[in-house]
């Protein structure tokens, strides 16, 4: 079996980001293998424990600095890691680089990603990877089961439900945080990831189509949390009931 796992470089959700001149950020912070990512590197290791003869190649589009991500897959487990070296591109262009990176490589048996990146929230990549590569697309998996040619897998729904969808391979599956518990690598692992080979292919020498449309970042600006504080008078009571009432009524929160 062959897996391919789609992975993203994300700045640390722990990290101040700095909005720069330009509709840029500061990147002199911590970048990161996306959290989603790190289950569905996780998931394809767990496949090929069962499935020895499994190869998995980890794929990035992104600057020289995602090699260091595509790295961090490779101490989990990867194989093989091939960087798509341009510009970050939106969902669009990101889907299209990753499906003719993965033609030239040779088509998976199955195709895994995280359900989203803590980045953009998009939820968009793995759909339009679908569609790109005619394959069935099940997202958030908390469960996947491979029987033969069949992947059973059990996804998050509205509203705290699950469902059970079933579809043969190839296909793509978007990882939840419920699907597994990512093991750490140990030092020995890192040092191995940095013999691994990892192909680096200009995103100009990938022939893709154009989309239709796309999405422009005009301009970045940091949230503002607007806070006040406000002393309820009266006892200690009267406060407490005001309190809930206006959780419950102004807030809505309760």
């Amino acid at each position: 079996m062959k897996i391919h796992v789609c992975v993203k470089h994300v700045p640390d959700s722990a990290a101040t980001i700095t909005v720069m001149a330009g509709g840029r950020i500061d990147e002199n912070i911590t970048f990161l293998l996306n959290p989603y990512d790190e289950n569905a590197v996780e998931e394809a290791v767990r496949i090929r424990e069962r499935l020895p003869d499994t190869e998995i190649v980890a794929l990035t589009v992104g600057g020289e600095d995602a090699a260091c991500t595509l790295r961090s897959a490779l101490a989990m487990g990867a194989d093989r890691g091939i960087l798509v070296a341009g510009d970050v591109f939106d969902s669009r262009r990101t889907a299209r680089y990753l499906a003719a990176a993965i033609r030239r490589d040779g088509l998976p048996d199955l195709v895994l990603t995280g359900k989203l990146s803590i980045d953009a929230v998009g939820c968009q990549t793995m759909f339009r990877l679908g569609a790109l590569l005619d394959m069935p697309v099940v997202n958030a998996a908390t469960a996947l089961t491979l029987e033969g040619r069949r992947v059973v897998a059990e996804c998050e729904a509205a509203g705290g439900g699950r469902l059970v969808m079933e579809t043969g391979l190839p296909c793509v599956a978007g990882a939840a945080k419920g699907l597994n518990a990512p093991r750490y690598p140990t030092f020995p692992d890192i040092v191995k990831a940095r013999k691994k080979p990892v192909e680096t292919i200009a995103a100009g020498e990938l022939a893709i189509d154009a989309p239709a449309g796309g999405v422009e970042v005009l301009a970045l600006e940091p949230a503002v949390q607007q806070r006040r504080g406000e002393v309820l008078e009266g006892s200690a009571r009267e406060a407490v009931k005001a309190l809930v009432q206006r959780l419950r009524e102004v807030e809505r929160v309760i």
